[in-house]
C-alpha cells in the first residue's frame, strides 16, 4: 500500500515518520501530474507546494486551524489531502471538483479565490470574526511572491501588521506568478537567493555556531553572540526587515521543499501570536518529467502527456482569438510607432508575448496590477502614446475605478481589449467575463465593440487607433476565430459605430447579435427559416455609440427585438437597447437574451451556453417564443 491511499484527511498525516512523508510529497506529485494528464489544470503551482502542504496540515489543526490560499492554483495538492484524492478525476468538469478552491465543496477550504492577492485580506477578516467570538483557532494565508505585486495585498499587509491580530502569512516565493514576476518587490525577493555576500557569512557563521554553540561557558557564549550576528547580518541583507518594519515578526527563507524544517518552523511559529510571516522558497513545477516549470507548464490542457506536456492528439482548430489579436497587435505596432502594449502578468494568456517578442521596448508587464495597469496606460495616453491594454475580461473588473476616474472622465484615447469576455469554460464562475458589458455601457465617453470574427477584431483595433478623443473596448471570447485572418494589413478599419445587417428577413421578429452570438444567430436563422420563419440577422458590433440609422429601419421593419450577447442579462446590451427603444418606438418589444443571473459553473464551453440558451438551438427557441407571445396576445 502506498503512502498516498493511507491519506484520507490531514489527521491520517500525524502519525507518518519523516522518510514516509518524505515518499508522501513524492507520490502525491506524480499523482498530480498523472491525474492532471487527464483534465488539464493549474499544475505548476501545485508542483510547487506539495512539500509546503503537507508541512501546513501536520503543525497545524486543520480545519480547526484556517488556510487561506491565495488564487487557487496552489490548492490541488491540499484538495489531495483533504479527502478529495477520488474525485480528482472530475477537475474542472461539469458537476466535478472546481479548478480553484471553494467553501462549498470541502469545510477545508477556509475562502474561495480565483483571482489573486485575496489570501491576507481574507484571513484578516477570518481572524477579527474569530476574535470578536472569542474563539482561538490559528489562521494561515498563503500567497505567492507573484501575487506580493498586487495592491490588494499590500493593503492587507498593511493592516495586518499594523492591528497585532494573531495570523500567520506564508509567501511562497517561487519567483513566478504565470509568467516571471516583475516589480520592485520581486528583486527585493530575489536578492536575499542571490546575495553572495549574505550565503557566505551565513555559511560561514553558520559553522562557527555549530562548533561553538555544544559547549559550555564562554564557548557557548560566543556561539550565542555568533548567532545574535547572524540574525543582525540576515536582517541587513534579506527582506525579513521589510515585513518587520510593517508589523510582522519574519521567519525565513527556508526551504520550500524541506517537509521536516517546514514542519519544526509552522509548529514553533503557531505557538507565537501577532502576525507572523514565514518566507518560503519553493520551484513551480518541480517535478515535472519534461523538466521545465515557467510559464509554459502553469496549466495545461486535458489529454497531454505527463512526461512532455504536449497534447497526445494535435488540433485542428483555427486560430484562437487570443492568438489572432496578439499577431495582429504587433503587425499594427509596425505601421504605427505610437502604439503600445500593456497587460497584467498574462502576456502568453492574453497574446501580447507577440509583442513582447517583436517590440519589448513597446511592451509593459506590470504584474498583477490591474488597476495600476489602467491608470499608468492613461498616464502614458497624456504624453501621445496610444496604450492598448490586454487583459481578461474577469480581472479588469478589479481597474473599474481607474477606468472611470483615470481614463473616461480625462477622455484618454486608452484601448481595452478584453480576452477571455463571456463564459471561459472549465475555468468556471471565478474566471467568467460576464459582466463587462454592463459596466463599460455605463462609463461615459466609452465605445463599446464586439467583433464577430478575427478579421472583424482586426478591423475594430484600426478602428480604436483612428479614435483619438476618449478611451474604445473590444471584447472577444476564450474560443476559436470562425474565419482565417488574413495580414492586418489586408483588413480595413469598421466604419465607427456601424451595425452590419447580414440576413434581411420579413418576419417580424430580427436577431440583434453581439459579437460570439452573430454565428449562432445565423445557425438559428437557417433551422428557422425551414420552418417557414424568416428572421433578420444583425451584427451589433458597436454597442455603443449605436448604430441610430440601422437602428431606425429595423423598428420600421420589425415589431419586436430579440438581442442576443454572452454576458449577463441584468443591465446588459438588451437592457440599454429596450430603454433606447421605449423612447423611439415604445409599441417595438425589445426581449433581452444573455447568460441569466445566476452563476455558471464549470463545464465545457459549449455546454454553457447551450444551458444558457445561446446556442443556435436556443435562439431559435427563443424567437419561437416570441411568435407565440404575439400570438396569444393578438
Amino acid at each position: 500500500m502506498t503512502v498516498l491511499s493511507r491519506i484520507n484527511s490531514p489527521a491520517d498525516l500525524k502519525g507518518l515518520s519523516s522518510p514516509e512523508l518524505t515518499q508522501l510529497a513524492e507520490e502525491l506529485r506524480e499523482f498530480l501530474i498523472v491525474s492532471c494528464s487527464d483534465t488539464g489544470g493549474h499544475i505548476g503551482a501545485g508542483l510547487g507546494v506539495v512539500e509546503l502542504t503537507i508541512a501546513l496540515h501536520y503543525a497545524f489543526d486543520t480545519p480547526r486551524d484556517q488556510l487561506v490560499w491565495d488564487v487557487g492554483h496552489q490548492g490541488y495538492p491540499h484538495k489531495v489531502l483533504t479527502g478529495r484524492r477520488d474525485r480528482m478525476g472530475t477537475l474542472r468538469q461539469e458537476g466535478g471538483l472546481s479548478g480553484f478552491l471553494k467553501r462549498s465543496e470541502s469545510e477545508y477550504d477556509a475562502f474561495g479565490a480565483g483571482h489573486a492577492a485575496t489570501s491576507i485580506s481574507a484571513a484578516l477578516g477570518i481572524a477579527a470574526g474569530r476574535d470578536l467570538n472569542h474563539d482561538d483557532f490559528k489562521v494561515v494565508a498563503i500567497i505567492g511572491d507573484g501575487s506580493m505585486g498586487s495592491g490588494l495585498a499590500y493593503e492587507g499587509l498593511n493592516n495586518a501588521g499594523a492591528s497585532g491580530s494573531d495570523i500567520v502569512v506564508v509567501l511562497n516565493d517561487n519567483e513566478m506568478s504565470i509568467a516571471p514576476n516583475v516589480g520592485a518587490m520581486h528583486k527585493y525577493l530575489t536578492s536575499v537567493q542571490r546575495n553572495p555576500l549574505y550565503n557566505r557569512l551565513r555559511g560561514s557563521i553558520g559553522h562557527i555556531f555549530e562548533q561553538y554553540a555544544k559547549g559550555k561557558g564562554p564557548l557557548h557564549d560566543l556561539g550565542a553572540i555568533v548567532k545574535k550576528v547572524e540574525e543582525s547580518v540576515k536582517a541587513l541583507l534579506t527582506p525579513g526587515v521589510l515585513f518587520e518594519e510593517m508589523g510582522f515578526r519574519y521567519f525565513g527563507p527556508i526551504d520550500g521543499h524541506d517537509t521536516d524544517g517546514m514542519i519544526e518552523t509552522f509548529k514553533a511559529v503557531r505557538a507565537f501570536k501577532g502576525p507572523r510571516l514565514v518566507h518560503v522558497i519553493t520551484q513551480k513545477g518541480r517535478g515535472f518529467p519534461a523538466g521545465e516549470h515557467g510559464e509554459k507548464w502553469h496549466a495545461l490542457p486535458p489529454g497531454h502527456d505527463p512526461a512532455t506536456g504536449k497534447l497526445l492528439k494535435a488540433s485542428s482548430a483555427k486560430p484562437n482569438y487570443t492568438t489572432v489579436f496578439g499577431k495582429g497587435l504587433a503587425e499594427l505596432m509596425a505601421e504605427d510607432g505610437s502604439l503600445v502594449a500593456i497587460t497584467a502578468a498574462m502576456p502568453t494568456g492574453t497574446g501580447t508575448h507577440l509583442v513582447q517578442k517583436a517590440y519589448p521596448a513597446r511592451f509593459f508587464d506590470v504584474g498583477i496590477a490591474e488597476g495600476h495597469a489602467v491608470t499608468f496606460a492613461s498616464g502614458m495616453a497624456t504624453q501621445g502614446v496610444r496604450p492598448v491594454v490586454a487583459i481578461y475580461s474577469t480581472f479588469l473588473q478589479r481597474g473599474f475605478d481607474s477606468i472611470v476616474h483615470d481614463t473616461a472622465i480625462q477622455h484618454l484615447p486608452v484601448v481595452f481589449c478584453l480576452d477571455r469576455a463571456g463564459l471561459v469554460g472549465e475555468d468556471g464562475e471565478t474566471h467568467a467575463g460576464l459582466y463587462d458589458i454592463a459596466y463599460m455601457l455605463a462609463i461615459p465617453h466609452m465605445t463599446v465593440t464586439a467583433p464577430a470574427s478575427g478579421s472583424e477584431l482586426i478591423g475594430l483595433l484600426r478602428t480604436a487607433m483612428a479614435h483619438t478623443d476618449n478611451p474604445f473596448s473590444i471584447r472577444y471570447p476564450r474560443d476559436a476565430a470562425p474565419d482565417l485572418v488574413p495580414a492586418a494589413g489586408e483588413i480595413a478599419a469598421v466604419p465607427y459605430g456601424t451595425w452590419d445587417v447580414l440576413r434581411r428577413g420579413t418576419d417580424e421578429v430580427a436577431v440583434l447579435a453581439v459579437g460570439t452570438m452573430v454565428q449562432e444567430a445565423m445557425s438559428a436563422a437557417e433551422t428557422l427559416s425551414a420552418e417557414g420563419l424568416d428572421v433578420t440577422v444583425v451584427n451589433c458590433r458597436f454597442l455603443k455609440p449605436l448604430d441610430q440609422l440601422s437602428l431606425a429601419a429595423l423598428l420600421h421593419d420589425h415589431k419586436q427585438l430579440l438581442v442576443v450577447e454572452e454576458g449577463t442579462v441584468v443591465n446588459g446590451f438588451g437592457a440599454y437597447l429596450a430603454s433606447v427603444v421605449e423612447q423611439m418606438e415604445p409599441t417595438v418589444r425589445v426581449v433581452a437574451h444573455g447568460v441569466p443571473d445566476r452563476v455558471v459553473y464549470a463545464a465545457s464551453r459549449a455546454r454553457q451556453l447551450a444551458q444558457c440558451g445561446l446556442d443556435a438551438a436556443g435562439i431559435a427557441a427563443k424567437v419561437r417564443a416570441m411568435h407565440d407571445v404575439e400570438a396569444m396576445a393578438g
